[in-house]
């Protein structure tokens, strides 16, 4: 189910995962001191960097990303893995280490720009979701956009349903010699 990312898509859509396990995260800043723009438009533009860098670098692991300004703004991305969002930040060739050495050299702790991160690790059976008039959105883009019908229709079916679907990823039925 693929639509333009402004295209609203009128049923109720879920996402479907396949792999084992995934990344969410959540980073921002908080402009504490509005005035001192020299201490919070760098933030705002290594942040840009970064993610221009990730979206035409290909294949680094992040599938998709949300956000919204505003004082304290905040984006929401996914992540093929932990260990792919770490590799990013640790990359000494990535736009993360040379931005996050200025923040501390720039900002530090003096509070004029807040900084932070939230990661969350999931697997299919540990979320759910629905968006019912949305254009392509969070998980169903990041990964496969399915219909929110039959056993993908009430919140805990679709727990159930993607619990049931790892299980078998994970053990498949065992052949009997009798």
């Amino acid at each position: 189910m693929t639509s333009s990312i402004n295209q609203i898509n009128k049923a109720r859509v879920t996402a479907q995962v396949e792999q084992q396990q995934f990344a969410v995260f959540l980073i921002g800043m908080r402009i504490n001191k509005p005035l001192k723009i020299h201490k919070w438009l760098p933030v705002a533009r290594a942040m840009g960097k970064m993610i221009n860098e990730l979206q035409s670098a290909g294949d680094m692991g992040l599938r998709h990303i949300e956000s919204w300004p505003g004082r304290t703004s905040i984006m929401v991305q996914y992540w093929d893995s932990f260990a792919a969002l770490e590799e990013y930040a640790k990359a000494r060739s990535s736009e993360h280490l040379p931005a996050w050495a200025e923040f501390n050299r720039a900002v530090g702790s003096n509070g004029d720009v807040g900084i932070w991160h939230e990661t969350y690790l999931s697997q299919p059976g540990s979320f759910e979701c629905v968006y019912n008039n949305m254009p392509e959105f969070g998980l169903a883009r990041a990964f496969n956009c399915v219909p929110a019908t039959g056993a993908l229709a009430g919140a805990a079916t679709r727990l159930a349903a993607a619990a049931e679907n790892q299980q078998q990823v994970e053990s498949p039925p065992h052949k009997s010699f009798g």
